[in-house]
């Protein structure tokens, strides 16, 4: 018969091996939870393949030990416990009782010393022990009964020792371990042991005189330093050895049977796991489907047959001055795809459902329901409202009085959160599960669409999602408050889904034969570099294959190799821009790869998006994405095309004004985030610059290179502007380096007069780096925030990234701010205004408006004073203006 298994668990160093493995993960309400999730993931891989039918975890206490009386600087100089561990001990405390596992912690006494215990107690029982932990000091524990399990690095790499172990990789048995760990000392508990004595010479001396013992009756035959080390350190080595050993017989009250593995809390633990969004976890809980229903929102919901019935919520609308609404998009393009419905709350009690399939017209043909949109004194409140206003643009109805959407609540309030969808919202804010729309549809090939389920599911779904909304809306908003950020909210975000919405509605006209045109010069210039790169090569191949061009280049043409990677040679940009001067072959493949790139992104992808029914491309405008608060664009990315090269350029030649009576108006504004760090930094020399028009990277170039403003050469301006916006982004002196391709003294000589001459610049960067470590996040103008869990990191990679991003975030972040203020006045003033023109893109720190020819002035006029007066500084801003049939002629 088998025996028992007694399963030991060093708490204290699993958890710190967990949390220094994993990446700061944290729940969307900021708690910490990496380590215990790393030690949850451990134990259930521990649970699975061990089956132990006795369980204990050992904490330390925080109370001093023997050790720490007998040795004053026991532990010594051991940093302190970073408060984001601190805080997950009594979490993964809690989770062990609902899981029902023994969990021990004894003043006086450390983790190992009952673990030890319990080993020896397991023993006497005639159990088969086995003690998981990070220590090796647990290898004295090692007997016929007993094997310890030691986590290598990462969570998932354990090695077990038992006898046969311990001789093949130290040739000492459990008991020699001791004496070993007494002569080599131990850094981290700052445990001297003999000076000089390392891992290999201590197992030399072991394994010849048997122990620390043996080695003083013998120590005449020791000779030379080591001898007078032996002697010198003898009371050391005792000391050291009393220090390492693990007490094998501490007073412990407990039971067999309080030891014994038992069924968890599956209720409880599933509702911790569900709180900590341990998402992945909850598989691993035998819980039935009617014990899950506690958790999972139930919405009541009727559905709207007719139009007495839709009236009668109409006027519950009206009566409560706001509702929440969400439309039905068979697909993912609000724009063109077909809608089958909306859902609508207005009040706690019930949620409406109302199904277009024969009655679309009765909704938006309806004046009452026009009227209600516009009527700005009810507010009209959603999740990512954006896609339903471009439904209602669609519909020929405007709105006014937009005033929650929980996507862009919940992303002021985290903006690092990797999505802000429904579920979770519904998850961090009322710890109910809602199923998302994969969860229904499916992924992939076998997915389905909406018009697959009958009319109760989908209601379900959308009435769950308006009813989510209304209950969130209180606490959301209270957040937002009290990180001060009520005003950008209601003054900056919230209004700017309108906007988002009617710039992704009108669209950009492209010239789509101008496109092909431009498509036919990029291929044959393709073929042209074909030719001249078979012909420098001698040979011809695949260019498009790193493996192929790696054997042409480092082979064949025998270029100096630059890196290497696990498929062969690398040939990226950064490699082929090092190899330049080698082979004119290398100017060649950098020029097709461009050209490529042009012609299959911004040609090939283009044409796929022309929107067929107006000749216009609709970018879908991104307000959650970054952390800085800066829009994004995607299908097609408006803000990455090219515009260094003229090659580039020309992409923006085929985006024109809609016709003869329109033309495109660019305002950009001039240098905005040097004149926020003027503003910031209140550097008497940045402001002046500004106030009084001065060219800055001239101004720069004098103070940096020490000359006068007539002397400053191109070169100088170019390496100075470099500078400015390097300061910008928190650039290092090896980044300036690699970017101007000149030695990183050099480099650090640019950065060091830069602050030199502009000292309230370098301590902004110093203050503000401080108070990001201070306060986990710094703020924009308008207090946005940037949580920077990094900046506090151990790796220095990772902890300079933190630094460089607090330097940056109050700067770009407020240049979105001020820009976003911008779009939203400009926006207004044109519909205010009723006029033709409209604003039709926004690019980081320029804004476009496709202006009827009869309004060019006014809109120039508006564009200068509404944007150039967004927000108050220190310093002016300015705005540069350039008018033009395309994009191209803007610029």
């Amino acid at each position: 018969m088998d025996k028992e298994k007694l399963l030991l668990i060093d708490g204290n160093s699993l958890l710190h091996r967990a949390f220094h493995a994993l990446p700061p993960l944290k729940t969307n309400d900021g708690v910490y939870t990496n380590g215990v999730y790393g030690f949850l993931t451990m134990l259930y891989k521990i649970l699975e393949e061990h089956e132990p039918d006795y369980i204990a975890v050992a904490f330390d206490k925080k109370s001093p030990t023997f050790r720490h009386k007998e040795y004053d600087n026991y532990k010594a100089g051991r940093k302190e416990t970073p408060n984001q561990l601190k805080s997950q001990f009594p979490i993964l405390k809690e989770i062990l009782d609902k899981m029902n596992i023994c969990r021990i912690e004894i003043d006086g006494y450390e983790a190992d010393d009952i673990v030890g215990t319990l080993a020896k107690f397991g023993e006497k029982k005639d159990f088969n022990v086995i003690a998981f932990t990070g220590d090796k000091d647990y290898l004295q524990l090692i007997s016929d009964s007993t094997k310890v399990a030691i986590t290598k690095k990462g969570i998932s790499n354990i090695e077990i020792y038992d006898n046969k172990k311990m001789i093949e990789r130290y040739g000492l048995d459990s008991k020699q371990f001791i004496d070993l760990k007494g002569l080599m000392g131990d850094k981290s508990d700052n445990i001297p042991g003999i000076p000089g004595i390392g891992e290999k010479t201590g197992i030399k001396l072991l394994k010849q005189y048997k122990s620390i013992d043996g080695i003083y009756q013998n120590i005449d035959n020791i000779s030379g330093k080591m001898k007078e080390r032996l002697i010198e350190n003898r009371q050391q080595a005792i000391m050291s050895k009393r220090l390492v050993t693990i007490i094998t017989n501490i007073p412990i009250d407990i039971s067999i049977d309080s030891l014994k593995k038992e069924d968890p809390d599956s209720l409880g633990l599933y509702e911790i796991y569900r709180r900590l969004e341990f998402n992945s976890l909850l598989d691993k809980i035998d819980i039935n489907e009617k014990e899950k229903d506690r958790f999972i929102l139930k919405t009541d919901f009727n559905i709207i047959y007719d139009k007495e019935e839709l009236y009668d919520v109409l006027d519950q609308v009206i009566d409560n001055g706001k509702f929440i609404f969400k439309f039905v998009v068979d697909g993912n393009d609000y724009l063109n795809d077909p809608i089958l419905g909306v859902a609508i709350k207005c009040n706690e009690s019930v949620s409406y459902y109302m199904e277009f399939k024969d009655n679309r017209d009765l909704f938006f043909k309806d004046k009452r329901v026009i009227d209600i949109f516009q009527d700005e004194r009810i507010k009209k409140e959603g999740h990512n409202l954006k896609e339903d206003i471009i439904v209602l643009f669609k519909n020929d109805i405007e709105i006014n009085g937009i005033y929650f959407d929980t996507v862009v609540g919940q992303y002021l309030i985290n903006p690092s959160q990797n999505n802000y969808d429904i579920k979770h919202i519904c998850t961090e804010y009322l710890n109910l599960e809602l199923k998302s729309k994969e969860d229904i549809l499916g992924k992939g090939k076998k997915s389905k669409t909406w018009s697959d389920l009958d009319i109760d599911k989908r209601g379900e779904f959308f009435c769950n999602i308006v009813d989510t909304v209304y209950r969130v809306e209180t606490e959301m908003l209270k957040k937002i408050s009290d990180y001060e950020m009520t005003e950008l909210f209601f003054d900056v975000e919230i209004p700017l889904i309108e906007v988002l919405a009617n710039m992704e509605y009108t669209g950009f006209k492209v010239d789509s034969n101008k496109l092909k045109e431009l498509g036919k010069e990029f291929d044959e210039k393709i073929d042209g570099l074909k030719k001249n790169i078979y012909e420098l090569s001698g040979e011809e191949f695949n260019i498009n294959s790193p493996k192929q061009l790696g054997v042409i280049l480092f082979e064949k043409l025998e270029l100096p190799i630059i890196k290497k990677t696990k498929t062969g040679y690398s040939t990226s940009a950064e490699v082929l821009d090092k190899l330049k001067d080698k082979h004119p072959i290398i100017e060649k493949i950098l020029e097709y790869r461009q050209i490529v790139k042009l012609k299959t992104t911004y040609v090939d992808g283009l044409l796929s998006l022309i929107n067929n029914s107006d000749n216009r491309v609709h970018s879908s405008f991104n307000q959650t994405i970054t952390t800085t608060g800066r829009i994004s664009s995607t299908e097609p990315n408006l803000q990455n095309i090219p515009i260094k090269t003229e090659e580039g350029r020309k992409i923006r030649k085929v985006f024109i004004a809609e016709d003869d009576d329109f033309v495109l108006v660019d305002a950009d504004y001039s240098q905005i985030e040097l004149r926020v760090l003027g503003h910031i930094s209140k550097d008497s020399k940045l402001m002046e610059a500004f106030f009084k028009s001065e060219d800055i990277h001239t101004k720069t170039a004098s103070e940096v290179f020490g000359v006068s403003k007539d002397e400053v050469t191109s070169l100088m301006r170019s390496r100075a502007k470099a500078v400015n916006f390097g300061i910008i982004y928190g650039i290092s002196d090896f980044g300036l380096s690699r970017d101007l391709k000149i030695p990183r003294k050099e480099s650090k000589l640019y950065i060091d007069n830069y602050l030199k001459n502009y000292k309230k610049v370098k301590e902004y960067m110093e203050d503000i780096v401080k108070e990001g470590r201070e306060k986990g996040f710094v703020k924009t103008i308008l207090n946005r925030r940037r949580f920077l869990p990094e900046i506090k990191s151990k790796n220095f990679n990772v902890r300079s990234f933190g630094e460089r991003m607090a330097m940056n975030t109050p700067i770009q972040g407020s240049a979105a701010d001020i820009i976003k203020i911008a779009m939203v006045n400009v926006y207004k003033q044109l519909k205010c205004k009723n006029m033709k023109s409209k604003l039709i893109l926004q690019v980081h720190d320029e804004l476009i408006i496709e202006a009827s020819k009869g309004e060019v002035e006014e809109v120039k006029n508006l564009l200068k004073n509404l944007m150039e007066n967004a927000v108050e500084l220190e310093v002016p801003l300015k705005v540069d203006m350039k008018t033009g049939d395309s994009w191209y002629e803007t610029k």
